[in-house]
């Protein structure tokens, strides 16, 4: 970072484009991060740790101190096999933030803060967002009502104050956040910053398949469907996917046995690679365009906010 440079000064927009499964890549942060927002994406992307090497290196090269920070997602879950590893491929690129998913963020928060990082973690609930600070995480996302993919429950309006009144650090809305105007109303509940997911799946830049973007869109705030059948957690999923892989959206599978082993039943739908998730700010998106352009009329948007609010 510049020396008496902000990080809200470095951004056009106090966005990051958040974390997606099998659709942020290189090519989607590099641009997101030249755009002026963070870019983050799930280590998960990378099918190994040379890989994530790879990718680092290409990221970090495209950001600096003056721009957008590149923001890695570790998964901290005891099920990831991976983590050390990954954790050790991160301390090596140094980058400014790194999101901590699914459980506490304690395994990885001395190391990052060992290099002079930050570790900002996601949050569902008021005890969860106890649990995390109680960890040291120096910012908390909140999964509200409304995020695509695993998403949280709970109302953004009420959920912002009850974090503010005990976490004073960086404050993250996930959930719902389809344009300018709505981060200009996220500010004023108390957010420093808005997650924006669903919007940059279809940009040129996304890993995701044309049939995905196309399918967003198209869709509408109708067609997400809030489901445990995917992974076992409650899951905003475009209904007209699954109806694509063959199922009824009224009738779906018992608890995480979307998936069916492919030895078993080789034309199963897949998760992530078939059935695909989308959030409500699915409503907000009318075509597929490259990222500079989405971050520009996103920037334009939030500046018109602040000039005239509630038009």
């Amino acid at each position: 970072m510049v020396e008496g440079t902000s990080l809200r000064e470095r951004l056009s927009v106090p966005v990051i484009a958040a974390p997606m499964f099998l659709v942020s890549g290189p090519e989607l942060v590099i641009a997101a991060v030249r755009a002026g927002v963070m870019g983050s994406f799930p280590t998960a992307n990378c099918r190994t740790v040379e890989q994530l090497d790879d990718w680092m290196s290409q990221m970090m090269a495209a950001s600096g101190p003056a721009t957008a920070p590149v923001v890695p997602n570790l998964i901290v879950h005891r099920t990831n096999s991976r983590l050390a590893d990954d954790l050790e491929v991160i301390c090596r690129h140094r980058p400014e933030i790194v999101i901590a998913s699914v459980g506490s963020p304690e395994p990885i928060i001395d190391r990052i803060r060992g290099y002079g990082g930050q570790v900002w973690a996601d949050v569902a609930s008021m005890r969860h967002a106890e649990k995390a600070i109680a960890a040291g995480a120096d910012g908390l996302i909140l999964l509200t009502g409304g995020a695509g993919g695993q998403t949280g429950w709970a109302n953004p309006f009420a959920f912002a104050r009850g974090v503010r009144a005990i976490h004073d650090g960086p404050m993250v809305l996930a959930g719902g956040v389809s344009d300018g105007r709505a981060i200009a109303a996220a500010e004023v509940l108390g957010f420093d910053y808005c997650y924006m997911g669903t919007h940059f799946i279809a940009t040129e830049e996304s890993m995701a398949v044309q049939r995905y973007k196309d399918m967003l869109v198209a869709a509408s705030l109708d067609d997400v469907q809030l489901t445990d059948a995917i992974t076992g957690l409650d899951t905003s999923i475009l209904r007209p996917s699954l109806i694509a892989a063959g199922l009824d959206p009224k009738n779906l599978p018992v608890r995480d046995s979307i998936e069916i082993s492919k030895d078993i039943n080789p034309d199963a739908p897949r998760r992530w690679k078939d059935i695909w998730s989308g959030g409500h700010s699915v409503e907000g998106v009318r075509r597929v365009q490259p990222v500079a352009d989405l971050v520009r009329e996103v920037a334009n948007q939030y500046q018109q906010a602040r000039i005239q609010p509630g038009r």
